[in-house]
């Protein structure tokens, strides 16, 4: 570095980078990016409002160019590039990005579209009438002014508003080292705030002004989604609003369409829609069958079609979550306070914009002081002249020159100089009665507002009440209603909100392949028909169960080795009828050399559920063996899964039934036999117990329990038994007599070569649906009611055709008639009722080949 004399001075390059760098960044901080706390304004906004004001471009002046304004501002105050100013000027005249526009604009100022701007020189502009309250009795030495950036002219160092404009604007900058973002708020709620800070002598805590002060109020207006975050905002300064679009579901053409009106604040309305048409273009986004912007000069309107096979209000919050139709708005109050940058609260934005006030009405009043009393000052000498009228003529004509005729006046009537120098150059015009009388008025006047001034001067609390005053004029004048709505509503999403609860069938493949499809996607057909085609598998695969479950259920894995896992029935991929699937091990957490082998759908899984907390899990094994837990102990989803039920050595689960403490239950063998006893000869264990005894197994080392089914109504119900060469029947349940648990049972099929071994039992009612798929694929959807109610030994009749020799059953689905579901598979009001009483089950019974168990003992 070298001085003015070439002398080289060595310097820590350290050093100077911490002090240059500590400049640059309280240059950028207090400069450029934060605006005061005061009037809430950054030199830009304050420079342009000021010269524009000082050119005589305000409200009730036609409106200029705007090349004009920016020159003004940037040859006298500003000294910056003229892009930047102009764009200022363009913000501030913008209805969607200010609460309060500042400044009225003649020509295209842009759109909310992001489109921009046109040049300066086709644009005009002028201050709005509201901005001219920002700069009311700046003349009246109300605020301190400085020197511009070339000391030729003054400028404020801050205006002397009479509007909350940080609250009711917001402000948006990056300085060095931090940010601010603050959000707009509504003009009447803010000044209703600072009345009542006034009131309470300033004894008022966030919560209090919350009352008047509700939340912020966008331009855009929208919807409040939460008030957590707002409460977070006022409270410390710092706050995630979240803000969703206003969007109403109509009917249009015998179809629904989504139509929106507000949008959130700062989101470019045409980029919003062009991502949502990217999105349905890319399959991420369904149910949608067209959108269009229909947008005009009277408001936003942006048309949403949705299909008829598609639920509009899940295809809206589905909008919600992926697009900026819900957007946040992260509220950060950073702002200068006597020149430093301070995180502030509701309270401290309130406090400092009062006291703000309260000085520039204390200065005001002394500055009006003043010039009454100079001016009454003044009066007083001319009323002692007209008094004294003859003798101060005489004077003067007798003086050589006005200075001379000052002093005798001075001399004669012991006037100031002040005085004397009026009295000279009074007119004559003023010797009239009528003017002698208008000047005794005016001093009395002027006497009157002498001794309001200095009672204002000498009680604060007169002062504030000038002050709350001015305000409550100022919300007279531009107060109105607010525009954002507030929804004291939870800001996270309920996965579930993004799907319609439809009935769905959910399918698991011998090696592993789950998906869902809609029940509507299938059929019914004649009993023996030869079914559909179901998923396509590998060849050595095959669909091994089949269940029925609403949309919004959670599913009970149990695996063949007696772990159990969870998984929301949405959280299952989708599949269409002919799909194959997804691996589940993708899904759960799974051991390699374990496999699903049961499942239990429950409508609501929580603790503090009436229906969780009454029922019980029912498990039965391959080698005979039956527990029983209640459905609590399964409440707590864990991620790697828990155990289920002890089992011994070689056995695994075969079926688990979800019942309410006084069912009977109906096991059945592979060999054609069934036992028939009462839930209650199980005492309830927990969950890694094993069971005790239920059916006694033939010796024959090839019989193993197939299912077993609990049965609610034994009137209405009748007991369903199928085998794996597609034969079945329906037996009355009397025609299984009841025992205790552990017998050898009865013969409940007429075991033949034809009929093949017993491979599900299940109970149903006429109301009921069948979904029968066996191991080559094909599936067959048949109505219960068309099947045979015959005796219990014997063998059946054809359920369906197996076409190859070497095919069998491989599950049977119980779901609900086909008569009684519409198009969407919904179920009827009468239906959810049932179900929010904990009746699913018997609604859409769970399937055979299906859940897991808990420890046995013997």
């Amino acid at each position: 570095m070298q001085d003015s004399e070439d002398r080289i001075i060595n310097i820590n390059i350290e050093d100077e980078m911490k002090t240059a760098y500590i400049d640059y960044s309280m240059s950028v901080i207090v400069s450029r990016a934060l605006p005061d706390v005061r009037d809430g304004f950054k030199p830009v906004h304050r420079r342009v409002l000021f010269a524009m004001n000082d050119m005589g471009n305000t409200y009730s002046n036609p409106t200029r160019k705007s090349a004009k304004a920016v020159g003004e501002v940037i040859a006298k105050y500003h000294p910056h590039g003229d892009s930047s100013v102009y764009m200022t000027i363009v913000r501030l005249a913008q209805s969607w990005s200010l609460r309060y526009p500042l400044v009225q604009g003649q020509g295209n100022f842009g759109s909310i579209d992001g489109d921009s701007p046109a040049a300066m020189r086709y644009t005009e502009c002028r201050l709005s009438e509201i901005a001219g309250e920002m700069l009311r009795d700046i003349e009246k030495d109300t605020v301190d002014f400085q020197n511009n950036f070339d000391d030729t002219i003054q400028e404020p160092t801050v205006l002397p508003t009479r509007l909350p404009n940080l609250l009711i604007n917001g402000a948006s900058g990056i300085a060095v080292g931090m940010a601010t973002n603050m959000a707009p708020h509504n003009l009447s709620e803010c000044i209703d705030g600072c009345v009542a800070y006034i009131d309470s002598k300033g004894d008022i805590d966030v919560d209090g002004l919350m009352q008047y002060i509700k939340a912020p109020d966008f331009p855009t207006s929208g919807l409040i989604y939460g008030y957590d975050g707002v409460k977070e905002a006022f409270h410390t300064g710092r706050g995630r609003v979240v803000i969703r679009s206003r969007a109403e579901i109509e009917e249009h053409n015998n179809h629904e369409r989504i139509v929106v009106t507000e949008i959130p604040y700062v989101v470019n309305k045409a980029e919003m829609v062009s991502h949502i048409a990217q999105l349905i273009n890319e399959k991420r986004l369904d149910g949608i069958a067209n959108i269009t912007d229909e947008s005009n000069r009277l408001g936003i309107r942006i048309v949403i079609d949705v299909k008829r096979d598609a639920n509009a209000n899940v295809v809206l919050n589905k909008l919600y979550k992926m697009t900026a139709l819900q957007s946040s708005f992260s509220i950060n109050n950073i702002a200068l306070v006597k020149g430093r940058p301070e995180l502030l609260n509701l309270k401290d934005l309130v406090r400092e914009f009062v006291e703000h006030r309260h000085e520039v009405v204390v200065r005001r009043t002394r500055f009006d002081l003043k010039k009454a009393q100079e001016r009454a000052h003044i009066l007083e000498g001319l009323l002692i002249a007209v008094d004294n009228i003859d003798e101060v003529i005489r004077l003067i004509r007798e003086s050589q020159s006005p200075q001379e005729a000052i002093e005798a006046l001075m001399k004669r009537f012991d006037l100031t100089n002040i005085q004397a120098r009026a009295i000279v150059d009074m007119r004559l015009r003023a010797l009239t009665g009528l003017e002698r009388d208008k000047l005794r008025a005016e001093y009395e006047e002027l006497a009157r507002l002498i001794n309001e001034l200095q009672e204002i001067l000498a009680s604060e609390e007169k002062q504030m009440q000038v002050v709350k005053d001015e305000l409550l004029e100022v919300k007279e004048k531009y107060g109105d209603a607010r525009r954002t709505e507030i929804v004291y509503a939870s800001e996270d999403f309920n996965p579930e909100d993004f799907y319609a609860d439809d009935q769905m069938i959910i399918t698991l493949s011998h090696m592993g392949y789950i998906k869902r499809t809609p029940l509507s996607e299938f059929r019914a057909q004649g009993r023996g028909g030869v079914g559909s085609r179901g998923a396509d598998t590998k060849s050595e695969d095959f669909v091994e169960f089949i269940y029925n479950a609403s949309m919004h259920a959670t599913l009970i894995f149990f695996t063949e080795q007696g772990k159990c896992y969870w998984l929301k029935v949405y959280q299952i991929p989708e599949g269409s009828r002919t799909g194959k699937g997804r691996a589940i091990q993708n899904l759960l957490n799974l051991d390699a050399n374990n496999r699903v082998n049961a499942i239990v759908w429950v409508k609501n899984l929580t603790t503090d559920n009436h229906f969780v907390n009454t029922h019980y899990l029912v498990f039965c094994t391959k080698q005979g063996l039956v527990k029983k837990t209640p459905l609590e102990a399964y409440s707590r989803p864990r991620a790697n899964g828990v155990i289920a039920i002890g089992l011994r050595e070689g056995d695994q689960v075969v079926s688990v039934r979800l019942t309410n403490g006084r069912n009977e239950l109906v096991i059945a063998n592979r060999n054609g036999r069934a036992i028939r006893f009462s839930e209650d000869k199980i005492r309830p264990s927990g969950r890694p117990s094993m069971g005790v005894r239920g059916i006694t197994l033939d010796q024959d080392g090839r019989d193993e329990v197939i299912g077993m089914v609990a049965i609610k109504h034994p009137d209405e119900e009748t007991i369903l038994v199928i085998s794996e060469k597609g034969y079945g029947k329906r037996s009355h349940v009397e025609d299984y007599r009841v025992t205790n648990r552990s017998g050898k049972g009865v013969k409940t099929l007429n075991i033949t070569e034809k009929t093949g071994n017993l491979v599900d039992i299940r109970s149903v009612t006429n109301d009921q649906g069948l979904m029968i798929i066996n191991k080559s694929g094909v599936t067959i959807r048949l109505n219960v009611e068309e099947l045979p109610v015959i005796g219990r030994a014997t063998q059946g009749v054809r359920l369906i055709n197996l076409e190859k020799r070497d095919d069998e059953i491989a599950s049977v689905c119980g779901v609900a008639n086909e008569d009684k579901i519409d198009e969407t598979s919904k179920p009827s009001e009468q239906e959810d009722s049932k179900v929010a009483d904990g009746e699913q089950e018997e609604l859409f019974p769970q399937p055979e080949k299906e859940e897991n168990i808990d420890e046995t003992e013997e």
